[in-house]
């Protein structure tokens, strides 16, 4: 994985079964470099869509061999759910969630389907399903003022066709073992906080075939308290998403190098 991460080929790590294990173990080392030098410790976690994993490896609910698992069949699961072409995602920006839910009934059929997969903004909605379903909705998205943007994907992620994927992701959650969390991690279906480490499965299964309650999350964090987030791995797509979501939430960037410093700067060393 370490050569896959450093050394390529970019084509081979852009299939979502390396990328998963990939952006999990780096979003992970990120956290283990932190922790080592800062004494800081989360009150409450969260991730965007794999990031729940991240997050609940975070907190202690299991441990990181079984994150880098779970993650890499996560990713080879939902890879071989739905074969090349079958399916796809679009990005609607500029309508609201109700009105995307009712763009994408109206082009949906029996046997081609598409639903919201990622609530990212009051008005920054993701869709994913059959392709031909995907592309009506960006029709329609630009009849009725809105923009849409085809994302470039290996699979159809939180939507039914990932059914396989989830069934297979039940399965070995039910040969783990979950521990108590530290703190309380909010889950992408229900956006809501979760402290019961015996749901925790329940969750993540859901979670593949569901929308990723992304902007609820973040609003729940804030409602719970939560002033300063870190966000660990490579780019800054959710410190964005968050400064869209509501800008008195600060969010902290943990991926690259010179991040460490600034970090210790404003949460102390030990």
């Amino acid at each position: 994985l370490s050569k896959l991460c450093f050394e390529g080929p970019e084509d081979v790590l852009a299939l979502t079964a390396n990328t998963q294990p990939a952006i999990f173990t780096t979003s992970m080392a990120a956290l283990r470099v932190l922790r080592a030098r800062c004494p800081i410790e989360p009150r409450l976690a969260l991730g965007h869509s794999l990031g729940e994993i991240s997050a609940l490896v975070a907190v202690g609910n299991f441990n990181f061999r079984n994150g880098v698992r779970l993650s890499r069949l996560r990713g080879l699961s939902m890879q071989q759910s739905v074969p090349p072409g079958v399916g796809a995602m679009a990005a609607i920006m500029g309508l609201e969630v109700e009105a995307v839910e009712e763009l994408c009934a109206r082009a949906s059929t029996g046997d081609e389907q598409v639903s919201p997969a990622n609530i990212n903004g009051a008005t920054q909605i993701v869709v994913a399903g059959h392709t031909a379903a995907v592309e009506r909705v960006s029709d329609l998205a630009h009849e009725c003022e809105g923009r849409a943007v085809t994302l470039k994907v290996s699979a159809p992620f939180h939507c039914p066709l990932m059914q396989p994927a989830a069934d297979a992701l039940d399965e070995m959650l039910g040969r783990l073992d979950f521990h108590p969390m530290a703190a309380p991690v909010i889950s992408n279906v229900e956006a809501d906080a979760n402290f019961d480490r015996e749901r925790v499965r329940g969750l993540l299964v859901r979670q593949v075939t569901s929308r990723v309650r992304w902007w609820s999350s973040v609003k729940k964090a804030v409602d719970l308290g939560c002033t300063d987030a870190i966000e660990f791995g490579h780019g800054n797509v959710l410190k964005g998403l968050c400064r869209r979501i509501d800008r008195n939430l600060k969010v902290h960037s943990c991926g690259e190098p010179g991040d460490i410093g600034k970090l210790l700067e404003i949460f102390g060393e030990t």
